[in-house]
Parts: C-alpha cells; sequence; structure tokens
C-alpha cells in the first residue's frame, strides 16, 4: 500500500509542479512532510541539502531520497527502501514522459498561437508562486536557528543569508561561489 502511495502522491507532484525542482520542493515537502508523516521537517531539510549537492535535477533527486526515506521509515528493509526512491523518481518523471511525447509535436505546430502564449503567461506567477513557496519552507529553524535559543547562530545565518542574496542577485556573484563562501563563513563565524 505504500508503494501505491508513493506512486500516486510524486505521480500528482509530477503532473502539477511547474517551474521545475525548486517549484516542487513546497509540493513534496507538503505531501512528505505534513500529509502523509512519512518524514520529519529535519529529515526533509537534510534531503534537500544532499539533493543540491548531488549532481541531477533537485526535484529528481529529492523524489529518490525522499522513496527511500519514507519507506525505510516504514520499517522496511534496505532492498525495499531503495525499490521506493525508484517508486518515487519514476512516478515523479512519468508524467513529464508522457506530457512530452503527446504535446511535442502539437506544440512545436501552435507555439506562436495567442492561447499558447496566453497559458504560458498565466503560468508564470505560478511558477514564481512555487519557488517563493519553496524558499520560505527552507527558511525554518533547522536552517537558521531559533533567536531565544541561541541567537549568534540566527543572527549568523540571516546575515550570511543576506549576503548571499545580494551578491547573487545585485553583484552576479556566481551561486557556487556563493555557497562556498557562505559555508565557509558559516563554519568559522559559528565554530
Amino acid at each position: 500500500m505504500l508503494f501505491l502511495q508513493l506512486f500516486i502522491t510524486f505521480f500528482q507532484i509530477g503532473l502539477f509542479g511547474f517551474g521545475g525542482g525548486y517549484g516542487m520542493l513546497s509540493l513534496i515537502q507538503t505531501e512528505t512532510v505534513q500529509r502523509h508523516h512519512w518524514l520529519t521537517s529535519g529529515e526533509f531539510t537534510d534531503i534537500v541539502a544532499v539533493s543540491q549537492m548531488t549532481p541531477g535535477p533537485i526535484g529528481i533527486n529529492s523524489a529518490t531520497y525522499c522513496g527511500y526515506t519514507a519507506v525505510h521509515n516504514a520499517g522496511y528493509s534496505e532492498g525495499m527502501a531503495i525499490l521506493g526512491s525508484v517508486v518515487a523518481t519514476t512516478a515523479l518523471v512519468t508524467p513529464s514522459l508522457i506530457l512530452m511525447i503527446i504535446i511535442s509535436r502539437l506544440f512545436m505546430k501552435y507555439m506562436k498561437t495567442r492561447s499558447v502564449q496566453a497559458v504560458f503567461e498565466g503560468l508564470r506567477p505560478a511558477v514564481v508562486g512555487l519557488l517563493g513557496a519553496a524558499a520560505l519552507l527552507l527558511m525554518n529553524e533547522e536552517n537558521f536557528g531559533n533567536p531565544t535559543t541561541d541567537i549568534w547562530q540566527f543572527v549568523v545565518s540571516c546575515l550570511l543569508f543576506v549576503i548571499t542574496f545580494i551578491a547573487t542577485w545585485k553583484f552576479k556573484v556566481n551561486p557556487i561561489k556563493m555557497i562556498a563562501v557562505a559555508a565557509v563563513m558559516g563554519l568559522l563565524l559559528l565554530y
């Protein structure tokens, strides 16, 4: 039953997860942590961190790790947890595969029509909203600390966030360089 729920859940995420992997993060978090309680908030934060560091799209990486962790947390064996990874990943990419096969020919033919352009205009705000929701979901105690328990960690985390945001947005610093700099600065300032 868990594998069927995993497939249905990640199929739906793949079907409605416009905006790429980062846009899917809020949907994945809502389904796996809040709705089904397959993962804790801390586990999801760890999964997002690992998904960002490993090669490949973050949405697919997250689905793979979530599928594994959900089955593992349910008490199944290592082999079954790996099968959970396969199920979640397959379910996530299946809608895109089906849709791309169906619409690839039609899209090329009708790409410049007013109706298709209107659909894309309507999707842009939804994508921005999903990306904003993903950013807000990652602004939690696991990532920033708690100002009531450790004010220094909270201030350093917020300061690193603001500096990194300004450097990448205003000064166009390479995001990979900023991740490395923020990691080193965080380690130096927090320990």
